[in-house]
């Protein structure tokens, strides 16, 4: 094992490692040992979506696991009831059990795109957090100042606004830390926003006579509008569990000037190779990349040559979605075959494409299902297609 080599890649592309002498030490003595280092990421449930920013984190966690390390992936679903309030300028609502649990079943199916299910092991924060006393609980919260909290940089803009702060949200990073108590956790992974949090972890940690834990930070992937971080609730995001074209298409769509950080976040390619393609090839290059770790390379090659028959030869794609429309029906609208037919996410979207002249047929710009005969074609936007099919 090449201890300088593994510790040059999981170097890329992170913001901060805490610290990275101790990481030495610790993936050595694992060595000599034979024993596995215990890898932690929590992950609260929130949305039930995992998209490229995620991604980020999880592919450092691949890195571990290819190293013979083992991967802790928790979901806190405890923690959720509470809500993270990182990045938050208000107290946020509590997520009801029903809904956490539905989300972390999502999580659970898609993670295992990137992680290596046979070192990965996936654990709730319930199974100990809800066991804790009220003793337990006012231990811990002694081991923390309210000075040290209120630090935190949003706690103290919150305050200093004269907004809202519950005491339950100062339990947040305290178990969080406790998580890593109670994993023993040698190293935990994080967003660049969770600093406050990850260093709870090594505090907590210390103050039960336990090593304290290396914390690595990831940066956070801007979306798709090239501006704010990837976030589903922006709508500026690539979920890993969309149809490979949609996936191809929106990397297609992000500006040159991010994509050398999307190649260093999410895939091993040398950046020096790829600053020497031409920016065109080189999109399409990091395109096939990430439909191929959301799905195979065969999927990554494949939407490649759909998508340069589209662009460089103005073709239709082969396979295109056929739609069926009952020629009797006079009903329905054009945003509601656009929206029934999965071609949109919602019918907003729809009617913003129909508005902006997005829906053409050949050289026609489309506003009226009525006008498109069966068996045509209609574009929508870019890089989506559907046949209309009129049945009796």
């Amino acid at each position: 094992m090449d201890i300088k080599k593994f510790l040059q890649i999981i170097s890329r592309g992170t913001v901060e490692i805490i610290n990275a002498d101790l990481l030495e030490k610790k993936l050595i003595k694992s060595f000599k040992q034979k024993k596995p280092l215990c890898i932690k990421a929590g992950f609260d449930p929130t949305a039930p979506d995992i998209h490229l920013g995620h991604v980020v984190l999880l592919r450092k966690l691949r890195h571990f696991q290819d190293l013979g390390h083992t991967v802790y992936f928790l979901i806190g679903d405890f923690t959720a009831q509470i809500g993270d309030p990182t990045g938050r300028d208000q107290t946020r609502p509590k997520l009801d059990k029903k809904k956490i649990q539905e989300n972390a079943k999502t999580y659970k199916r898609q993670v295992f795109k990137i992680l290596d299910p046979k070192k990965t092991k996936v654990v709730f924060n319930s199974l100990w957090l809800s066991k804790l006393s009220a003793q337990d609980i006012l231990g811990l919260a002694s081991r923390i100042t309210v000075a040290q909290t209120l630090a935190r940089a949003d706690f103290k803009k919150r305050w200093e606004d004269q907004k809202e702060i519950t005491l339950l949200e100062f339990f947040y990073p305290l178990l969080q830390g406790y998580d890593s108590v109670y994993l023993k956790a040698d190293v935990e992974l994080g967003g660049s926003d969770q600093k406050f949090n990850l260093l709870m972890g090594r505090q907590l940690q210390e103050s039960y006579m336990q090593e304290p834990q290396v914390v690595i930070m990831t940066p956070l992937l801007e979306g798709t509008d090239g501006a704010q971080k990837m976030s589903k609730s922006l709508n500026n995001y690539i979920g890993i569990n969309e149809p490979p074209k949609e996936i191809f298409g929106k990397v297609m769509s992000i500006s040159d000037e991010i994509m050398l950080k999307y190649y260093e976040y999410l895939t091993d390619r040398d950046l020096n190779f790829v600053k020497a393609l031409h920016p065109k090839e080189a999109k399409m290059l990091l395109a096939e990349d990430v439909v191929a770790m959301c799905y195979d390379r065969e999927s990554g090659k494949k939407e490649r040559a759909d998508f340069d028959k589209i662009f460089s030869n103005k073709e239709i794609p082969e396979n295109v979605l056929v739609y069926e429309l009952a020629a009797n029906n006079l009903n329905e609208k054009l945003e509601d075959v656009l929206f029934n037919s999965h071609v949109v996410s919602s019918k907003n979207e729809a009617r913003r494409l129909i508005a902006q002249g997005a829906v053409t047929c050949g050289a026609l710009t489309i506003s009226d299902i009525k006008n498109v005969p069966s068996g045509e074609v209609l574009k929508v936007g870019k890089r989506r297609f559907v046949k209309i099919k009129r049945v009796s």
